[in-house]
């Protein structure tokens, strides 16, 4: 068992580069398989869990896959020969999902065990079989464990998806790219990652139009082919240590980054007093006393981001005044408040409401981190707090973040990943 221990109260100051962003190689990896061809991927955070089984199902299906660098993969899917990818790799990431597009795009037909990740709520994945069905594919997920998808010809058509939906928008568009005719999804998902899937799409031969619109129009082509491909910067990495250096009272320079993708979370730091200042691909962010309060509704892009949610009720915690949250994504995404709570901060939360009544200081404590993002959240507190913060089931971290101790070390922030080999006496990794 790992976790980490955070001796707080230190400003964060200094410079950090953003790694790739986790959302769009999560997608463009499985994409790849469409191409039967080689591809070469740059700015891929290659060490997070989640890539690390991406990866894993991409070789299990038949692919060649070769770390050229830490930021670069290599993959020839020229030898993929199978269109099933079971259980023992699916239950550990949500994204495996997009697999059931590429292969469908690619054979026609797919086979891949239900998707696991952070538990947020009801995560159905209705509107992806209903983008299917529509291209003309028959789906079978009968027993629940696995989504059977089968089609000979699949034929362009219009689809209205009744819900914004990321996943969703991306996988009928990994489909629809190989149908025969154009393919019009229409209220799509419009963030940057189904942008750079659409980009990358287009690199390998695709004709994707409309991408960061509510309406997406595909010509499905015949053949596509290999690329080269650069991942866009991490938006929710960023996000995070934006918010990070606003709670510790910091000075941060984040690099690798694109402003315009980071608008949302500017805009409610600069409510809250922060200054941020834009360049070309970085943002500096500062903040000198205790910050205000706001109030938040996530939305789908370009609202404030669901994935921002707990980092930002951190900053709140700490604010002069009362803030509220409001999520409208997910159902379940105020677990993480009662690890807050722990530290002291005053929180209520009413259904998919938070109250927060802002403290002067939060107190370190024993915490634990419920998903990916509530972990951020944890890692957040534990550097504005008082003492000593230690954080239980990192793994949920370390399926987002790129080395966040070397990260928030060179920062200034004194955290260490220690090893529990019994679940009580740590040592140093």
């Amino acid at each position: 068992m790992e976790k980490f221990v955070i001796n707080g109260g230190r400003r964060l100051t200094g410079e950090v580069a953003v790694s790739g962003a986790k959302n769009a190689a999560l997608a463009i990896i499985p994409a790849t398989v469409l191409s039967q061809d080689i591809c070469v991927i740059e700015n891929l955070p290659t060490s997070i869990s989640d890539i690390s089984y991406i990866i894993k199902a991409l070789e299990y299906i038949g692919a060649d896959v070769k770390l050229i660098n830490s930021s670069t993969l290599y993959i020839d899917a020229r030898r993929v020969n199978l269109y099933t990818i079971p259980d023992s790799i699916t239950t550990h990431l949500r994204a495996s999902y997009y697999f059931i597009g590429a292969l469908l795009g690619r054979f026609g037909r797919a086979n891949v065990a239900m998707p696991g990740g952070c538990y947020l709520g009801p995560r159905p994945i209705d509107q992806h079989i209903k983008g299917f069905e529509l291209l003309g594919a028959k789906v079978s997920a009968e027993d629940k464990a696995t989504v059977d998808v089968r089609c000979d010809k699949m034929r362009g058509t219009g689809i209205y998806l009744d819900v914004v939906s990321v996943g969703a928008t991306a996988n009928i568009m990994l489909a629809a790219v190989r149908a025969q005719g154009t393919t019009v999804i229409e209220q799509a998902a419009k963030e940057p990652h189904i942008v750079d899937l659409a980009n990358f799409l287009n690199s390998m031969g695709a004709d994707v139009r409309g991408a960061g619109t509510d309406v997406i129009k595909i010509r499905g082509v015949e053949h596509m082919h290999g690329c080269n491909y650069s991942i866009i910067p991490d938006q929710i990495e960023a996000g995070t240590f934006m918010v990070a250096a606003a709670a510790t009272r910091g000075d941060v320079l984040i690099k690798n980054v694109i402003p315009k993708h980071l608008e949302p979370i500017t805009a409610k730091l600069v409510e809250c007093g922060a200054a941020v200042d834009e360049n070309d691909d970085s943002v500096r962010v500062r903040l000198d006393r205790r910050p205000g309060k706001c109030n938040i509704k996530t939305m789908p892009h370009p609202g404030f981001p669901t994935d921002m949610q707990p980092q930002m009720a951190v900053l709140l915690s700490l604010a002069d005044g009362q803030s509220v949250i409001s999520e409208s994504i997910w159902t379940n995404r105020f677990r993480y408040t009662e690890q807050l709570m722990r530290m002291g901060a005053d929180i209520t939360v009413e259904g998919r409401t938070a109250i927060i009544n802002g403290i002067e200081q939060l107190k370190g404590a024993s915490v634990r981190a419920d998903d990916l993002r509530a972990g951020a959240a944890m890692i957040i507190a534990g550097l504005a707090a008082t003492g000593k913060t230690e954080i239980s089931d990192i793994l949920h971290i370390d399926r987002g973040y790129e080395d966040v101790v070397g990260k928030f070390g060179e920062l200034g922030a004194d955290i260490r990943r220690l090893y529990c080999p019994d679940g009580s006496a740590a040592k140093a990794l």
